[in-house]
């Protein structure tokens, strides 16, 4: 079953597309019965084709989806290969075969199901519900009028009474899925004796002559593909930082006062009150009036703080905090005029004011926690201070900088090295870039080798390497425009040589060579020593468990205990009629031999076998539509025209 779907991954994402993707994706909005129509035909599909025009605009929705999902980072190149226009092609013609279906039994959908699917679109919905607003919002964003959406919604969902019918019904009868189970949950008891390749290492011999011999034999895996040597400018706060004037110590203090609260925090108080009004238009009795009843409670909680939130729910006239006992929460200064400000921060932790005036009335506070001013001191920030004004300045002249980068490196398109000295830049070189990837030191002429270079990560950047072999910089050897990485990295490039495909030389290739041939003969050396020992076990009779072997440990395809996969096949393929019995797995590192000591039979287990069930239903009904798809196919004798070979290939073979 696992199997099954991971060599039948075309298939699934194909079914995905069919599910997911609306119709326009690849044949655009006018509908399913609205074919394009061109000279070029690549495929004929029954009474209908494939044309050129409509597999190069499927090809450049296919770029465009994938270059807004994954940016500017995204190279084009892994969707130019034969293989995944091959993977293109296929869908399409896949989906036509679809459509016509569709069409011929004039499949549709009521309104009502129509409005149903789009209401369970996750990406239209608010708080789980389809919503009205976040629907055309969505719609706008796609430039798609609701009139198109909808056609297009509809069309699929009747695409989808080809195929979704056949998937849907597939049942799994269950005794495979009782079968599937128990061989999951079956278990082996197994102790394992490893030999080690590395352990061998030093009795291999490895001689010019078999240098020689495998280099003249395998000569194609040492095929070094066509690589550029460049010269480069790069431009980041590095380098936008070199030459910036010395910050004096008047600029910092300075700097340090004007943002003094990101090295020091204030003195706060967390503060209660209980506030009596009196406003300031208040009539002189009302006023006195309102100062005695202060003074009476602020000597009435004076003597009991603990009373004081007590006092402030009955007494305090503030509505908004009488309920909470009063609290105010943290002050900190310049935030309440100066008089109150002076009282509050006069107090110590747990002490209570007099009757002090405000504005609006009188207040009489307590000091629940009083924090000092604390931080750092102008000479214990000042080598903070002084990065973070060269940060600041350093950004400032980037951006001068990058402007002056863009224009500079067009008015000598020969050469980097005009805006070099213009900019105080350094004209930096790398080798080995090739136009797929960074190659290694060992494939190139140079020792220059972009990949071992503290810049390799912006030269194997996509956008990079498609500037250095575009025909401005690959033919004519110009400078590239200026390629911003990220925010705060640019960098320019330009073709210095070019170095044609090539088998790579001996004296290159010998290191990996005898790297290749140790790692092979010590392999070897492994296996025959595991091999003659597991031939004299299988001789022998008897439980006691031989020299070598590690302990005991009991393993089900389903809790493999971190033993390898091929360990674990060779442990389930054993004979277990009689044992112990041994068998041997060779390896990447060497050899293993596997000691079976025990096998208990698989056990029921509901939640896996519920899960298996769905499991195995899926990868049958996309079995059962793979077979219905081909059998469309035959119907419909589709065939593979002359003018397809020529678009399978890549861009730059067809000329």
């Amino acid at each position: 079953m696992f199997d099954f779907i991971r060599t039948h991954q075309r298939l699934m994402q194909f079914v995905l597309l069919i599910l997911i993707l609306p119709s326009f994706a690849l044949i655009g909005v006018s509908g399913y019965t609205n074919y394009v129509s061109g000279d070029h035909d690549l495929v004929e599909v029954g009474d209908s084709a494939i044309t050129r025009q409509e597999f190069d605009e499927a090809r450049r929705n296919q770029l465009q989806r994938m270059q807004s999902s994954a940016g500017g980072a995204f190279d084009p190149a892994v969707l130019d290969t034969p293989e995944a226009r091959s993977a293109l092609l296929q869908s399409l013609i896949e989906r036509r075969l679809i459509i016509d279906e569709a069409t011929q039994e004039r499949f549709s959908v009521s309104d009502a199901v129509l409005r149903e699917a789009i209401a369970s679109i996750p990406e239209l919905q608010e708080d789980g519900r389809f919503s009205p607003q976040r629907y055309n919002e969505v719609l706008a964003a796609m430039g798609v009028s609701s009139r198109d959406f909808e056609q297009g919604q509809r069309a699929e969902l009747a695409l989808q009474r080809v195929l979704g019918p056949v998937g849907a019904t597939a049942g799994v009868p269950a005794s495979v899925t009782q079968e599937v189970e128990q061989a999951l949950t079956a278990q082996r008891t197994v102790r394992l004796r490893a030999f080690e390749a590395a352990n061998y290492t030093k009795q291999i011999q490895i001689s010019d002559a078999d240098v020689k011999a495998w280099y003249d034999a395998n000569q194609q895996h040492l095929q070094v593909p066509e690589y550029v040597s460049a010269d480069y400018l790069l431009l980041d706060e590095a380098a936008a930082m070199q030459g910036l004037p010395e910050i004096t110590e008047s600029e910092m203090r300075a700097y340090y006062e004007q943002n003094k609260s990101r090295y020091v925090m204030p003195a706060r108080v967390q503060v209660s009150h209980i506030f009596i009004e009196a406003p300031e238009n208040a009539p002189a009795a009302q006023r006195d009036e309102a100062r005695g009843k202060a003074e009476a409670i602020a000597q009435r909680v004076a003597a009991d703080p603990s009373q004081f939130a007590e006092v402030a729910k009955t007494e305090s006239q503030d509505a908004g905090t009488a309920n909470s006992g009063g609290k105010l929460g943290w002050i900190t200064k310049g935030s309440w005029p100066a008089a109150l400000e002076e009282a509050v921060f006069a107090l110590k932790k747990g002490e209570v004011s007099g009757a002090v005036q405000g504005p609006d009335g009188y207040h009489v506070f307590l000091a629940e926690d009083v924090q000092v001013e604390a931080g750092e001191t102008f000479e214990q920030a000042k080598a903070k201070v002084q990065a973070e004004i060269r940060r600041q300045l350093a950004a400032d002249r980037y951006a001068e900088m990058a402007t002056r980068l863009t224009d500079l490196v067009y008015d000598d398109q020969t050469s980097l090295q005009p805006a070099a000295q213009a900019l105080g830049l350094q004209v930096r070189k790398a080798d080995g870039i090739a136009s797929d990837r960074l190659l290694g030191a060992a494939d190139i002429k140079g020792d220059n080798a972009a990949a071992q270079s503290d810049d390799a990560q912006v030269l194997d950047d996509p956008r990079v390497r498609r500037a250095l072999f575009s025909s401005q910089t690959y033919t004519e050897k110009h400078n590239s425009g200026v390629i911003e990485i990220s925010p705060g990295v640019m960098v320019v490039v330009r073709v210095n040589e070019i170095t044609p495909a090539h088998v790579l030389p001996l004296e290159k290739a010998d290191a990996f060579i005898r790297e290749r041939l140790l790692a092979e003969r010590s392999r070897d050396a492994a296996r025959k020593a595991g091999e003659e020992v597991l031939a004299e076990l299988k001789g022998k009779a008897g439980n006691e468990v031989p020299e070598g072997f590690g302990s005991a440990q009991v393993v089900s395809r389903v809790n493999p205990q971190e033993v390898g996969k091929p360990v674990l096949d060779a442990a389930f393929g054993a004979d277990v009629q009689s044992l112990p019995a041994y068998v041997g797995v060779e390896g990447a590192q060497g050899y293993v031999l596997v000691r079976v000591e025990g096998a208990q039979a698989g056990k029921a287990d509901p939640v896996l076998q519920a899960s298996l069930a769905a499991q195995i239903g899926q990868a049958v009904g996309m079995a059962e539509q793979a077979a219905v798809l081909n059998a469309m196919r035959e119907a419909a004798n589709v065939r593979m025209l002359p003018e397809s070979d020529k678009a399978l290939q890549p861009e730059e073979q067809q000329g």
